[in-house]
């Protein structure tokens, strides 16, 4: 395993000028297909011709020419755009003073490429999850999906290449896809290329770059982190004791997302946010879309314009965390991921969707408090700690310590239900990535509350056909107002507005009695707020309506 080694390397580290592909480029790997073309680089002698030819059945298809830069000692080329399908070889040859030299890639195929990125319940692997053996003994049925996972690295500056690989481009197997824990293959991004495969039936390439226990910060760009007012002294923002991965902004962009940025990339699906339930959580409203705003900036610059610019990028909704609430810092993560807007896509997070997961918690998960490390020391500067030193990973403050017999084993943070996550977020993808039209792919959100006073009511609207599983006394809350005006930003005594009864689209909620008028109303704002896929309100395709806040009611 790659040992959590901070790397301090300039853009010229690249092991001098031995004439080599870029390091994740390999035997086995998909490369995007049209409309985009595919970006291949490497290393070589500065000033050196490079042809690329690309071959099938011992017949050149296609050539290009490059040539190495002298700054860089980087050559890159982009293939005319190729319909999906291969095998095919990929070979690049070096003209220089020297005699020349050769590199061959093999049984390369043509497809959509994603990107899987986050913190730990993206790294957990299908061994890790419900129905493990079953998953895994199905991985030779997609030997079409081909699967690649960065090492954890982290560095101060931003590398071009990654410095190290934990799984090299590979055909799925039961071992690979269930490594170890937190290690390799990621369940959620396997699940996902599995179903975009079958809707597909083309490859696809899965690229994982992931560590548990990380906050948004370390995989955002110093220029994504500006926008946000994030300046100055690096440490200012980050509460390290809090944190099991990397507690400085920006070294995971650096050394995991950076060098990537050459790929052509189809889309993007991410899993992160338990960490800024703790670190910054009421910035996330802006972290989250400068991130994706940059990234996106980022990838089609870095791809020569293959990458689009509105890369279509998926993520996940958090699930659940503690059974009884601390404080409400999940569900306001929960809604700062969609930018406050309670749904995606949205006007500031466009081209995106959203898997909700809020009903997916899983009390038996033996993966509920710590972090599995993948690293079984730290190592800072060289300097490797005690396993004593390690932190561990409960992403947050603790409860006072005369509640930790009874409450410690209702934290649950990994949720084993992956195939739900990635189902879900495969709708979107369809939706979103694909064009799919008329794909209902989240669940119902209301278009309309109006509150009716004289009986005590308020009835929610819903723009999609409700399927409700339950009556709820509890999950939705009202606050009510102290005066004439109530500012959205001071604080509130909410109180539970039972359910009363539902139509096809509206649900009537019973007032709680408000001496003034009641002011706001939120759904499903609970670290835990319901039981396993118990959430009271579903669509008729069983999607969860997502928790949300409107702060002026009429």
């Amino acid at each position: 395993m790659a040992a959590c080694l901070l790397l301090v390397l300039t853009l010229a580290s690249a092991e001098g000028v031995t004439f080599r592909f870029a390091s994740y480029y390999g035997d086995h790997m998909v490369l995007q297909k049209k409309p985009a073309g595919a970006v291949v680089w490497g290393y070589g002698e500065s000033g050196a011709n490079v042809t690329l030819s690309l071959s099938k059945d011992s017949k050149v298809i296609m050539k290009k020419m490059a040539q190495v830069e002298e700054h860089s000692e980087t050559w890159k080329v982009v293939l005319a755009p190729m319909d999906h399908g291969g095998p095919y070889s990929v070979m690049a040859e070096q003209h220089s003073r020297e005699e020349p030299k050769n590199l061959t890639l093999r049984d390369i195929y043509f497809g959509d490429v994603w990107l899987c990125s986050g913190q730990s319940n993206m790294e957990m692997t299908v061994s890790q999850i419900l129905n493990a053996s079953k998953e895994l003994s199905e991985a030779s049925l997609y030997p079409y999906i081909r699967v690649f996972t960065a090492a954890l690295i982290q560095s101060e500056v931003e590398l071009q290449d990654l410095a190290k690989i934990d799984l090299e481009w590979s055909i799925p197997t039961a071992e690979n896809l269930g490594h170890g824990n937190f290690s390799y293959f990621s369940a959620v991004c396997w699940l996902f290329g599995r179903h975009l495969y079958e809707m597909l039936q083309y490859p696809i390439g899965l690229v994982e770059s992931s560590w548990g226990g990380t906050c948004i910060e370390a995989w955002s760009s110093r220029r994504a982190l500006h926008e946000c007012g994030l300046k100055g002294n690096a440490r200012r923002f980050l509460l390290p004791t809090l944190l099991s991965g990397p507690d400085m902004p920006s070294v995971l962009w650096n050394a995991m997302i950076h060098p990537l940025l050459n790929m052509s990339l189809t889309g993007v699906i991410w899993y992160q946010g338990e960490t800024n339930a703790f670190i910054n959580p009421d910035l996330y409203n802006c972290t989250f879309p400068a991130l994706l705003t940059d990234w996106r900036k980022a990838f089609h610059a870095g791809s020569d314009g293959q990458t689009q610019p509105l890369l279509p990028f998926g993520f996940v909704q958090l699930s659940t965390f503690r059974r009884q609430d601390w404080d409400d810092s999940f569900p306001r993560i929960r809604w700062h991921q969609t930018a406050d807007y309670g749904y995606a896509p949205n006007k500031r997070m466009p081209n995106t969707f959203m898997a909700v997961a809020v009903d997916l918690c899983d009390e038996l998960s033996p993966y509920g408090r710590f972090l599995q490390r993948r690293c079984t020391q730290r190592t800072w500067k060289g300097r490797r700690t005690s396993p004593q030193s390690l932190v561990p990973d409960l992403w947050g403050p603790l409860p006072p310590r005369a509640a930790w017999g009874a409450e410690l084993g209702s934290v649950r943070i990994h949720p084993r239900d992956k195939q739900t996550v990635a189902y879900r977020l495969h709708l979107g993808a369809r939706a979103v990535a694909y064009g799919e039209k008329d794909l209902v792919f989240q669940g119902p959100y209301p278009t309309k509350v109006v509150v009716d006073g004289a009986r005590g009511l308020i009835n929610v609207t819903y723009g999609q056909e409700l399927q409700l599983l339950l009556m709820h006394d509890r999950i939705f809350e009202v606050c009510c107002s102290h005066g004439s005006q109530l500012l959205a930003q001071e604080p509130c005594q909410w109180l539970p507005a039972p359910m009363l009864s539902a139509s096809a689209h509206t649900v009537t909620l019973s007032g709680p009695g408000c001496r003034d008028a009641a002011t706001r109303l939120r759904y499903a704002w609970a670290e835990w707020p319901c039981e396993y896929r118990q959430c009271p309100i579903y669509n008729k395709h069983q999607l969860p309506a997502p928790p949300f806040l409107i702060d002026s009611l009429h």
